[in-house]
């Protein structure tokens, strides 16, 4: 199934690129990159059953932790651009990670929940309890999540880690832009998309 925000992602690549795919899951993305986009693909990935899947797609796959880092794997510019879709905020060092990627690629391309979205807020500040939603559907206990952040946070990050942003989409739970997401994408994002690179 093509999700709505992938449209976004595939606007930001340029046909027949290099593309690494960081948690990449079962490949999915990157299939539908190597069909519109006619990318060159690899991805990127931890977990056996998305191992596999990816291999039964056709999907280049190295089976890695993104927490023990990706520079060993792949040498300076080996790719245009690296993806990390709805998993930097499953990784210890989320900085780390972002230096690396635009050290491998000339260009990187990041999707998160928001922590800033009203519905969160108001479980947090209202209800007095972590969020749970669509987004973020897992107990506090028991979650992937161990980074998370509002679109405020990750772009003082990109700035203190000198990254400029190319690019930004915020979406909501649908995974659709609206007027309303870009007046107020802080409070009505339910997801953030980003396009990034070093800043020369």
């Amino acid at each position: 199934m093509i999700r709505p925000d992938w449209h976004i992602v595939e606007e930001w690549i340029a046909p027949g690129r290099r593309v690494l795919d960081l948690g990449c899951g079962d490949g999915a993305l990157l299939g539908h990159l190597i069909d519109t986009r006619q990318i060159v693909g690899v991805g990127l990935e931890l977990e056996d059953d998305h191992v596999a899947a990816c291999i039964e797609r056709g999907i280049s796959v190295i089976q890695e932790d993104l927490d023990t880092g990706i520079s060993d794997w792949f040498t300076p510019d080996s790719f245009d651009y690296v993806i990390v879709s709805q998993t930097i905020q499953a990784i210890r060092h989320p900085e780390r990670l972002l230096v690396d990627m635009l050290k491998i690629a000339r260009e990187g391309i990041v999707t998160f929940p928001n922590m800033g979205y009203w519905r969160n807020r108001v479980q947090l500040g209202l209800l007095g309890h972590m969020p749970i939603n669509r987004a973020l559907p897992n107990p506090w206990y028991n979650t992937p999540n161990i980074h998370l952040c509002t679109l405020t946070d990750f772009e003082a990050l990109c700035d203190e880690l000198g990254i400029d942003i190319l690019d930004r989409a915020v979406v909501d739970r649908a995974r659709r832009e609206s007027p309303l997401l870009r007046a107020l994408p802080n409070w009505f994002g339910e997801h953030a998309i980003y396009r990034i690179r070093r800043r020369d």
